[in-house]
């Protein structure tokens, strides 16, 4: 099985209409409480974990797995004790 690279990650984003493509790093046990972004994402994590608190809903997300958010929905992202690393693909149009 061939793995996923961040070129390949950002070429595919930028065919289903992503503009924007970049690499996320985040310093562990960091708390970003509830914010909104004006852009929708689909981000892929590639190393540490996170968890991402919508609503009720609450994801813990390791390597390989996806979240995805709409644009200007409140949510909560926290972030392990080795932080996180994540690729996000971005709508801001």
């Amino acid at each position: 099985m061939r793995q996923l690279t961040f070129e390949s990650f950002a070429a595919a984003a930028k065919v289903r209409g992503f503009d924007e493509v970049l690499e996320r790093e985040w310093q562990p046990s960091l708390v970003l409480d509830t914010h909104t972004h004006p852009f929708a994402v689909k981000a892929l994590v590639v190393q540490g974990e996170m968890w991402l608190v919508v609503g009720n809903d609450e994801q813990h997300l390791l390597p390989g797995d996806t979240f995805t958010l709409e644009r200007g929905v409140p949510h909560i992202e926290r972030y392990g004790a080795e932080g996180a690393t994540y690729w996000a693909a971005r709508r801001n149009s």
